[in-house]
């Protein structure tokens, strides 16, 4: 061997070493204290160096228990070893979801050991207990945080931070600004983006317990990304009539009564990506009309993300529009690569992992599911599309279903609620379903309605 290999493979080696980089965040403030969770020890290290030892958080979760739940964040490049020891017994068996990642871990006595080299957004549930779990999030490390001192920039560093004589608690941003919070920041508040364009707000920070997380009105070019909300009383991202809206890479987690995470009302050319929502209301919502908003919703990608539903839908469709007026046009919609872990429902309104619920003269159509990935439910429907009038929340039934496109999808689990297709009448029906490659426990759906039901005004269901 030449002098120039072992050059070449010192240089391999120090690049390597290079591109290792683990980013842990210390706790702040008196959160230090009254958010701990005592239920896991977590530590992170990169390859044979020191651990650090993470702050677990309390998140409570699922509004019919109450459950307190942990969650531990960090960034990291390259690759890290995680240990995880449980504080109060043994563990016999531990669970790593979602299961596509294919995580292989070790156990002994009471902790769990395992690696990763991509960032992950990942529920530890020991002994199948799925309240009081570890939801445990790698981020990329963030290599582009902005200038502190740029006037376009609203910092929010380590610590925590209140509005001061703000009613409710709301920081209003204005057009052209960026936010961002650091990783070691707790922010107590709504952030407010109305009538304005060119807004980002970012970082790895936490919204703690705020009225809602982000809310939009009527605004264009927004950008949320990369931050973690807890137990909001409300909305996690509230979004009213506006259009180009970028959600990427947040966490979230809600256990009250309409405690959505994602409602959209209104609103055109959305992105939803890597996202993580665990809420006691529905997941992702998209709407026409409602409240203060008026407008056709259209052009969405849903893509890359893990729904957990403790209470209502993962995915939502349709429910409300503009019924006293000639109601609106919700089109142009794709959930892809979506891991759903879990849908507990016991109201047949609100069943349905994929629901659309066309009500309020709503026209629907051009709706597509690919590569959806469900685990065991508790209680619910794999699919729920209809065209119906919701005596609670309706004021019309919905104009009709169109276009509807269902492929890749399995289910793995406990038997579940037979789905449903059902029109309204022959004027506002569900035409043209096509169903390609949907397995429940490895065996296909086919064309012998034993796990779905076609009810009436219903046409035009394909099978390949």
């Amino acid at each position: 061997m030449n002098k120039t290999f072992f050059t070449i493979l010192g240089l391999l080696m120090i690049f390597q070493l290079s591109a290792q980089e683990l980013v842990t965040y210390e706790a702040t403030g008196g959160y230090k204290y009254s958010a701990h969770n005592d239920d896991f020890t977590v530590l992170v290290r990169t390859p044979k160096g020191e651990w650090k030892d993470l702050f677990e958080y309390n998140v409570e979760v699922d509004l019919d228990t109450k459950s307190v739940a942990s969650m531990a964040y960090f960034d990291f490049s390259g690759k890290v070893e995680v240990m995880i020891k449980k504080n109060n017994g043994i563990v016999n068996k531990v669970n790593i979801r979602p299961s596509i990642l294919g995580i292989q871990s070790i156990v002994k006595g009471n902790t769990i050991t395992f690696s990763l080299d991509k960032p992950s957004k990942l529920s530890i549930e020991i002994d199948g207990d799925r309240l009081h779990n570890l939801h445990l999030f790698a981020n990329t490390i963030d290599k582009n945080k902005p200038n502190p001192k740029d006037p376009n920039v609203i910092y929010f560093g380590p610590g925590v931070h209140q509005p001061n004589d703000q009613p409710g608690d709301v920081y209003h941003i204005p057009s052209g600004k960026t936010v961002y919070i650091d990783g070691g920041a707790i922010v107590k508040a709504k952030f407010l983006i109305s009538d304005a364009n060119d807004v980002t707000i970012r970082g790895r920070g936490i919204i703690m317990q705020p009225e809602r997380g982000v809310e939009i009105r009527n605004s264009k070019n927004v950008i949320i990304d990369g931050l973690t909300f807890i137990n909001p009383s409300h909305y996690t991202v509230y979004g009213g009539q506006s259009t180009d809206v970028t959600i990427r890479n947040i966490k979230s987690f809600s256990s009250k009564g309409w405690s959505d995470g994602i409602d959209l009302m209104s609103c055109s050319n959305v992105e939803i990506d890597d996202v993580f929502m665990r809420n006691s209301d529905d997941c992702i919502a998209i709407y026409g009309h409602r409240w203060d908003f008026y407008g056709d919703a259209r052009n969405y990608l849903i893509h890359n993300s893990i729904l957990w539903a403790d209470i209502a839908h993962p995915t939502n469709i349709g429910l409300h529009g503009d019924a006293e007026g000639k109601g609106e046009i919700i089109e142009n919609i794709t959930f892809s690569n979506i891991d759903i872990l879990e849908h507990d429902e016991d109201d047949r309104n609100y069943q349905g992992c994929l629901a659309i619920s066309a009500s309020d003269n709503n026209w629907v159509k051009n709706i597509r599911y690919e590569n959806i990935r469900i685990d065991d439910i508790q209680e619910g429907q794999l699919f729920n599309f209809r065209v119906y009038f919701n005596e609670k929340y309706s004021k019309a039934p919905g104009k009709g279903i169109q276009n509807l496109v269902l492929s890749n999808i399995s289910y793995n689990g406990r038997p579940v609620n037979t789905s449903i297709l059902e029109g309204f009448s022959k004027e506002r029906i569900i035409k043209g379903i096509s169903i390609d490659n949907f397995k429940i426990n490895g065996q296909l759906i086919q064309n012998d309605k034993t796990n779905y039901v076609v009810k009436d005004f219903v046409q035009e269901v394909k099978f390949k």
